[in-house]
């Protein structure tokens, strides 16, 4: 009579260790998705690196003459990765305003996903945009006389602030998007509010040159945070005509850069989700 002898179950392997994971996953999947649609309409890329070449050659060469010529070139591109990584949150709201107008959230909505990896994934993709488009800004602004004068650590910490800021501002894009009932209200709604607050700020002149109210919305401006803090970072000084910054937000650009993108994010992303439950559920 043979025995049976009983074996010790091995414990199944769990494929999904839990939401944390299936989040992670499910956001690269969506950001591989908008990545391959930015492939296949290359322009979207044009756009991205072609507008602060512009921006660069213009600021340098046409007002930088009048402005300190190599020394405001030097002042300037700080101001250029802020204002670039800003605009960009506009592909984020035109983006995300397609795919609702093609159905394509809707369809995403009976997935078994997370309603979170759709902003996430969206939001990812761009953020690789903003990557490239301040890689080929460095290398512009290494013909046009740019320095990186700092250690490589103090750079590396600048890029960081520029790109966490272009990270946040992508959530306010995501939002607007969300908002928008058509994808040509979110061209106009995702840059008519970038243009002010990008100009008045010290992105490109000194805000100490600006009058009264405009001076201080300028100091607290979290684009004049993070150019300051990208040129305390690289060590580029401003033109001797700059008055330099005063003021508390000035002492304290780094800092307050990164508190700013902090606050961005916990403004935006809870009211990003909430219009999206809502816009989803319809």
């Amino acid at each position: 009579m043979t025995a049976v002898v009983d074996t010790p179950k091995m414990p199944a392997v769990q494929l999904d260790s839990g939401p944390r994971l299936r989040i992670f996953r499910d956001s690269a999947i969506v950001a591989y998705r908008n990545l391959l649609t930015i492939l296949r309409v290359p322009t979207l890329l044009v756009t991205a690196t072609i507008q602060p070449l512009m921006f660069v050659f213009l600021f340098a060469y046409i007002f930088g003459a009048s402005l300190g010529g190599s020394q405001y070139r030097e002042f300037l591109l700080a101001g250029i990765f802020t204002q670039t990584v800003a605009f960009n949150a506009a592909f984020t709201t035109v983006g995300l305003a397609g795919d609702l107008q093609k159905g394509i959230i809707d369809r995403m909505r009976t997935l078994p996903m997370s309603r979170l990896a759709v902003l996430m994934g969206r939001t990812l993709s761009d953020l690789v945009v903003n990557v490239l488009s301040v890689a080929v800004m460095v290398g512009c602004g290494y013909v046009v006389g740019w320095r990186i004068n700092g250690g490589i650590a103090d750079a590396a910490l600048a890029f960081g602030v520029i790109l966490l800021f272009a990270f946040a501002m992508s959530w306010v894009g995501a939002l607007t998007g969300l908002l928008s009932p058509t994808v040509e209200v979110a061209q106009s709604a995702g840059l008519i509010w970038l243009f002010p607050l990008s100009f008045i700020s010290s992105a490109f002149i000194s805000a100490e040159t600006l009058p009264g109210p405009l001076r201080t919305i300028a100091e607290w401006n979290p684009i004049t945070a993070v150019s300051a803090a990208g040129r305390k970072l690289f060590d580029n000084d401003a033109p001797p005509t700059f008055a330099p910054a005063t003021g508390w937000a000035a002492d304290h650009c780094v800092g307050y850069a990164i508190g700013c993108s902090v606050a961005i994010l916990a403004v935006a992303v809870p009211l990003a989700l909430l219009r999206y439950r809502k816009v989803a559920s319809r």
